[in-house]
């Protein structure tokens, strides 16, 4: 609270001379400063701190090849038109919706390429995934594939160039 002294004016000796009156004035500050302690605490405890979105990815070294059976590899080649194109060895890819058409935001991919995800992982245990990505695609697609291989617990995946015979497999899709 603000305190305001004035002290009453006294005449000097000297006849009609008036001193000018001096109003003493003394701020305490401690309200103020529990009102700015009190503020921060609450902001402290009631924030939540973001966590960063990370995804580990795990890279061998770069001479590893690994030799894997033609029908047991699953190609996933993602183009620029939103549609995921499935290929089991050298089979005729498959077109498949990579969002669900109902879901204007796509926010999950479509409940049609999980199922195939999922039968095609159930079916074989030592399928791989090959996902392969256009340079013209969203990198919200590859990063969207990941997470739900991730959510399905499917762990034998690979990424790999997009080159000009994917983009002629999927020619043959349509």
């Amino acid at each position: 609270m603000g305190i305001v002294d004035s002290q009453n004016g006294r005449r000097g000796k000297r006849g009609g001379r008036r001193r000018s009156k001096r109003i003493g004035f003394h701020l305490d500050m401690t309200p103020m400063v529990d009102v700015a302690f009190l503020l921060l605490t609450f902001f402290m405890l009631t924030t939540t701190f973001s966590k960063s979105n990370t995804m580990e990815i795990n890279i061998p070294p770069e001479k590893t090849e690994v030799k894997v059976a033609e029908n047991n590899v699953l190609t996933l080649r993602i183009g620029d038109d939103s549609m995921a194109y499935c290929s089991l060895g050298e089979k005729a890819p498959k077109r498949v919706p990579l969002y669900d058409p109902r879901d204007s935001r796509q926010l999950a991919l479509s409940g049609e390429l999980r199922q195939l995800l999922k039968k095609q992982n159930e079916l074989n245990k030592k399928l791989v995934i090959v996902v392969k990505i256009s340079e013209k695609a969203k990198y919200r697609h590859l990063v969207d594939i990941i997470d739900e291989l991730n959510l399905m617990k499917i762990d034998r995946f690979s990424l790999d160039d997009y080159t000009a015979q994917d983009a002629l497999e999927i020619q043959r899709a349509m």
